[in-house]
């Protein structure tokens, strides 16, 4: 089916469409429960009908009665496919796999074989229905991008701030964003300063402090106090309005993989049915004493025998079963396609902040020659409780067992730290700019550090520094090493953080080459250029709004579910509902199994069909034959599939 390109003012909700929502779901629910409705309705007429003949329990079951009792019991399954493959035929499409299931299963009731036709066609839908069941978590809309868009903004028009649609405000219209908005338009700071929180754009793991004249973010959230900025762009041409529209069409150059059934229907079908015409019509010219209807009957158990449901019925359930078994182990699967796709993955492209990463500053480092640890935590602490920079509350999760000091005088030098006393000593708390600006001789090994660095002086000497960076998870070194053994040739980090620290990550993981400092726009760019170089393919893993592009346009899209962005789950193909970035390496073995499965599964229906069809063909095959080669061969494929809910993943 073809896309439907989202209108930007089609995402726009309110009160009222969230519980017209919540109304949808209520009844999308409830048809859920009816798609199983004419499955069940049918078994149980099938049952009924099969112990009535065999066990005489109702002796009047003859003759029309039985008939229509079969007829009601096929009818449910067997007309929705009958008009699917009459739709198919009006569209010029004749051999589908619903024109072959019509044909065998009426062929089955025009020999008498009611039971079995109802059957088949029985088997048929419960294949679909499980297909569908293990597809209906598939993406969801775009929608989703509902909670990162800005619905409103407060904008200064005829002497007061009015609040209107972000679409409708015009470049050069003033502003304002209280604490906690996210800003509607991009534009520049006319505040003093600010710090907002430019996740949803570059990815960036720590909040930015801007200063007055600096470029602000659609999307970027504002952290603290009431600024004001002045548009610069459209809302139609904003940062968060362009991720919008990368998202739209990365996910539409997203071929749908179609069900292997069907393209094999396109062969398999033309040919049976032809075989079976010559069956019927052939032994006319051959054998002496031809009986029309002994050759149909033979070419009608063909047909039935030839029925792909064992096919119909293996694929889905293969697939079924990886799904569930992925599922067990924190990996949801949003399509059986996607399990297909993960045995193709040869490289491996994934982003740093919420990734292989916590997200959470803590600090890494403190280093201090002047003072003993606690006595240089001690003054840093009080000046950094003064303050409501996100740098500054990471340094105040530092426990200290008794707090002592306290800062008075503290003033904030915007962009490089702070200034005050402390048990009577100037104390800096701040960048190198703060330092070289207080003629405070800073020591040269400080040159080198990539992380954030809060320095310390006391009474105008240099008294020690603090590194502040985002922590590995606890298995990202062995998820790297357990993806390089499942065969991934190529591991890559792409990252919106600066490029210093995304280097020093790659390299203490191990991966084969990084960039940082990239807007989504840029992470798409690379994704798409190695998805150009021949027997590429690319599977990314992200995790925050800015990755939704990323997520869509690579061939397998993998989001951390635990801590990542509602958007970029809906985004993705596969989700890591743990955020262990080590469950990867264990979706590809999943995926690797459950095709091995399916295809022994093909293997299996094909080799026992041809055999049966052989027998029947030659006139040493009856339905009981057809049965096996059909039910039962299915019912074998059940039990393989089975398997892939029993293996060890660890």
């Amino acid at each position: 089916m073809k896309k439907k390109k989202l209108n930007l003012r089609d995402l726009k909700v309110d009160d009222s469409g969230k519980k017209e929502n919540s109304m949808n779901n209520k009844v999308s629910s409830q048809l859920s429960i009816r798609e199983y409705i004419p499955s069940i309705f049918s078994f149980v007429m099938l049952i009924a009908g099969i112990l009535f003949d065999y066990f005489e329990t109702f002796p009047q079951f003859s003759g029309w009665i039985r008939i229509l009792w079969y007829v009601v019991a096929y009818i449910p399954v067997g007309f929705p496919v009958i008009k699917e493959g009459w739709e198919s035929i009006k569209q010029g499409d004749f051999f589908t796999e619903f024109f072959l299931m019509s044909i065998a299963t009426l062929g089955a009731f025009a020999i008498g074989e009611y039971p079995e036709g109802v059957a088949v066609m029985l088997f048929y839908a419960v294949g679909e229905l499980f297909q569908n069941a293990a597809v209906k978590r598939a993406k969801g809309n775009i929608k989703a991008l509902l909670d990162v868009r800005p619905n409103t903004a407060l904008v200064y028009r005829n002497g007061d701030y009015v609040s209107v649609d972000p679409e409708t405000v015009e470049i050069g219209e003033k502003v304002q964003i209280r604490v906690g908005e996210k800003i509607p338009l991009d534009g520049v700071l006319l505040s003093q300063k600010a710090s907002v929180n430019t996740a949803a754009i570059t990815g960036e793991s720590k909040p930015d402090a801007i200063s007055k004249g600096d470029k602000v973010f659609a999307g970027s959230i504002n952290l603290e106090g009431v600024i004001e900025i002045q548009s610069t762009k459209e809302f139609k041409d904003s940062s968060i309005a362009r991720i919008l529209d990368m998202v739209q069409n990365a996910t539409a150059r997203k071929s749908k993989t179609e069900l292997f059934i069907r393209k094999f229907a396109r062969i398999y079908t033309p040919i049976v049915v032809f075989l079976a015409i010559c069956l019927t019509v052939l032994p006319y010219f051959i054998v002496e004493n031809y009986v029309f209807s002994d050759w149909l009957y033979r070419a009608l158990i063909f047909l039935v025998i030839s029925c792909p449901c064992a096919l119909v019925i293996s694929i889905p359930l293969g697939y079924f079963g990886g799904l569930g078994a992925a599922s067990r182990n924190g990996i949801l699967f949003k399509g059986a396609s996607f399990l297909d796709t993960m045995t193709q993955v040869n490289t491996v492209v994934m982003d740093k902040t919420g990734t292989v990463t916590h997200g959470v500053f803590k600090i890494k480092q403190i280093v201090s020659s002047a003072f003993a640890e606690k006595e240089f935590m001690n003054y840093l602490l009080a000046m950094e409780e003064q303050s409501t920079h996100p740098i500054a509350r990471a340094v105040m999760q530092y426990e200290l067992p008794i707090k002592k000091f306290s800062a008075t005088k503290v003033t904030e030098i915007a962009g490089k730290g702070l200034k005050g006393t402390v048990n009577g000593k100037m104390v800096l708390a701040g960048n190198k700019a703060l330092m070289t600006a207080n003629k405070i001789e800073v020591p040269a090994e400080t040159d080198t550090i990539v992380e954030s660095i809060v320095m310390v002086a006391i009474d105008g000497n240099f008294a020690g520094y603090i590194t502040i960076a985002d922590e590995l998870k606890e298995d990202a070194h062995e998820a790297i090493k357990q993806i390089r053994e499942s065969g991934i040739s190529k591991i890559i980090m792409l990252s919106g953080d600066k490029d210093s620290i995304t280097q020093q990550v790659a390299k203490e993981m191990g991966v084969d080459w990084a960039k940082g400092g990239l807007l989504p726009e840029d992470k798409l760019n690379e994704v798409e250029a190695l998805k150009k170089q021949v027997g590429t393919k690319v599977a990314f893993i992200g995790d925050g709004i800015n990755d939704a592009p990323v997520l869509a346009a690579s061939d397998v899209g993998i989001a951390m579910g635990g801590l990542g962005s509602d958007v970029a789950i809906e985004t993705a193909d596969v989700i890591i509902q743990t955020d262990q970035p080590s469950k990867i390496a264990r979706a590809i073995k999943i995926g690797r199994s459950t095709r091995r499965i399916v295809w022994q599964n093909i293997g299996l229906a094909f080799g026992v069909k041809i055999i049966v069809m052989i027998l029947g063909a030659m006139g040493m095959a009856t339905m009981w034959e057809a049965v096996f080669a059909d039910v039962g061969v299915a019912f074998l494929a059940i039990l393989n599939a089975i398997r892939l809910q029993k293996m060890n993943w660890k």
